[in-house]
């Protein structure tokens, strides 16, 4: 199958497709087993559907015109048998189909679900979300659909062409010749159709992912469209979208047409000629009825499976578009990498960082960001971590939570070069509380115990206790079951952050991060949970990040970050 797909795609791509299709087969050869089970029943299956012509043929010639009922008995009893076993077998047949569909399916998607969770903030930067959903979704479908379903089809319609014209060879050497003359053809005409059909299948998938791609912008953002009242622009942006796609799927629609309308002619010329020929010779008595009307029947199912393999032109293009596209997800390389040599995380751990000559910029940009970088974070130290917009604060946590890996020098947790820890392990040593909290569709426990599973629901009522949200949850109804909603919309700012900061608490870290954690909430407030934070964690490394003074007041020190440089300064040097 690789080799064919390789000849009927162009050069250029052969290298990538190869490669593709070797991803591909890696989650078909686990299901090898149900695969063969599914080929012999779809032999037994297509074999039944061959017998019923010539059970026609001899119920009409050896039956009907002979004047033998107990052979038309007989004859039609079988029938109804085979009729029967082939219903079952096709019920059966469905079922097992759609249990290996499914596995398959499901089985690609989480494995480029799993690669995604691999890549960098940088990787999400320069994808559009719609473009990732449509390309996990609709391209992953297309390529299980060719998989299975077109492959099996594939493979029925070779046994059921074989068969078929096996049996016409039998009936009538002669008029069989009509089928040599008509297959030539068809697979001249489709093979020069089959560079259009791929192009707009590409335009089309495309339109589609922009679609989508609009509809997770602007779903989430509703309600400052509505603020500014720009319902209509988005509507009309919408209809632009939609249009433009609805004529790419007609442009396609019209190519497929004439990709098929040419090979449906040739048949029904095909089959007329074969009535005119085998007509003749049954009104002249050199053929009997019952053989006619088989030919022509073995003849549909002749030409059928043979315009369903060359079909596979269409398949073939709208798949190697899906993998190809799906590929450029499965190529695009984690930027942080496991070591070899894995350090266990000591028990004991402290939570002191250290940057030794750190490097780094990111990758789309030529100057650097950080330059010979150096600085400390003193375990157990509450520290100012402030600086200009711009200046890097957030970048300087992401390499600390080594999201990223500086392009020269060290980063240490304890005196050890960070990138000899396991890294889910180093991850989880670190709770980052910032502005953008992350809530999902759940429950108020099921979002709290996302950090923390095995968190007990007593857990639970103490760090909401700590955090000032108690009266609150209680005020709800339902308690820690309350759901929700979609991202956490119906809560506040303040609300939110401080069931961030809760979370936090139940991850127990040794270093905790607020990144304008407390930005949401009054000073009243925030001088509270400040204070229960700092209580709570007054052994371990607290970095605090925010604009407002009153937030770090009463740090240790403060490390302010500009130019691409860690200065330490004392909090009262700060104003």
């Amino acid at each position: 199958m690789s080799a064919l797909l390789a000849r009927l795609i162009s050069s250029d791509k052969q290298q990538q497709l190869q490669a593709a299709l070797t991803w591909l087969y890696s989650f078909v050869k686990p299901q090898k087993n149900a695969i063969l089970r599914l080929l012999g029943l779809s032999a037994i299956a297509t074999f039944l559907v061959l017998l019923q012509p010539w059970l026609t043929k001899t119920l009409i010639d050896d039956g009907l015109l002979a004047r033998d009922y107990p052979m038309l008995l007989k004859v039609a009893f079988t029938m109804i048998g085979v009729g029967l076993v082939g219903t079952l077998l096709g019920g059966l047949n469905r079922y097992l189909h759609t249990q290996l569909s499914g596995k398959i399916l499901f089985a690609l998607r989480s494995s480029i679900y799993q690669h995604l969770q691999q890549l960098s903030p940088n990787f999400y930067a320069k994808w559009r979300v719609g473009d990732l959903f449509s390309r996990i979704d609709g391209d992953v479908a297309e390529i299980q659909r060719f998989a299975v379903d077109a492959l099996f089809a594939a493979i029925s319609s070779v046994i059921g062409f074989l068969g078929a014209l096996a049996l016409l060879l039998t009936l009538s050497w002669k008029l069989s010749l009509l089928v040599l003359l008509l297959l030539p053809i068809e697979l001249l005409w489709l093979s020069w159709m089959r560079r259009k059909v791929e192009r707009h299948a590409r335009r089309v998938r495309e339109q589609a992912t922009d679609i989508s791609a609009f509809m997770v912008e602007t779903l989430p953002a509703m309600k400052f469209i509505q603020s500014v009242v720009q319902e209509p622009r988005e509507a009309k942006r919408l209809d632009g979208l939609s249009d433009s796609y609805l004529q790419q799927l007609l442009r396609l629609q019209v190519v497929e047409f004439f990709t098929q309308a040419v090979p449906n002619t040739l048949i029904s010329w095909t089959r007329a000629a074969a009535f005119m020929i085998g007509g003749y010779w049954v009104i002249q008595g050199t053929w009997q009825l019952g053989a006619l009307i088989a030919f022509s029947t073995y003849l549909g199912m002749v030409i059928g499976p043979a315009q369903s393999l060359l079909g596979l032109y269409v398949s073939i293009q709208k798949m190697s578009v899906s993998l190809l596209r799906v590929q450029e997800l499965q190529q695009a390389e984690p930027s942080i990498k496991q070591t070899q040599e894995v350090i266990v995380l000591p028990v004991d751990g402290r939570g002191e960082l250290s940057l030794v000559n750190v490097c780094f910029t990111h990758v789309e940009r030529e100057n650097l960001l950080f330059d010979q970088l150096n600085g400390q974070f003193v375990a157990g130290s509450k520290i100012a971590l402030i600086g200009p917009s711009g200046a890097g604060k957030s970048t300087l946590i992401d390499l600390l939570q080594r999201f990223y890996d500086p392009q020269n020098g060290t980063l240490l947790l304890d005196g050890i070069d960070i990138r000899h820890f396991d890294l889910a392990k180093y991850r989880r040593c670190f709770a980052v509380v910032s502005q953008d909290i992350v809530l999902f569709r759940g429950s108020l426990a099921e979002n709290l115990r996302y950090v923390a599973p095995a968190a007990s629901d007593q857990q639970l009522w103490q760090v909401l206790e700590k955090v000032q949200l108690l009266s609150w949850v209680e005020s709800l109804g339902q308690g820690l079951a309350s759901p929700l909603g979609e991202r956490g919309q119906q809560l506040s700012g303040g609300q939110k952050q401080r069931l961030a900061i809760a979370r936090a608490l139940l991850q127990q870290p040794l270093v905790l991060v607020l990144d304008e954690a407390t930005s949401a909430v009054d000073e009243a407030t925030e001088a509270s949970v400040v204070q229960a934070i700092d209580l709570l964690f007054a052994k371990r490394t607290r970095i605090y990040i925010s604009h407002r003074s009153s937030t770090w007041k009463n740090a240790d020190y403060c490390l302010q970050l500009k130019n691409g440089q860690l200065q330490r300064m004392e909090i009262a040097d700060v104003s």
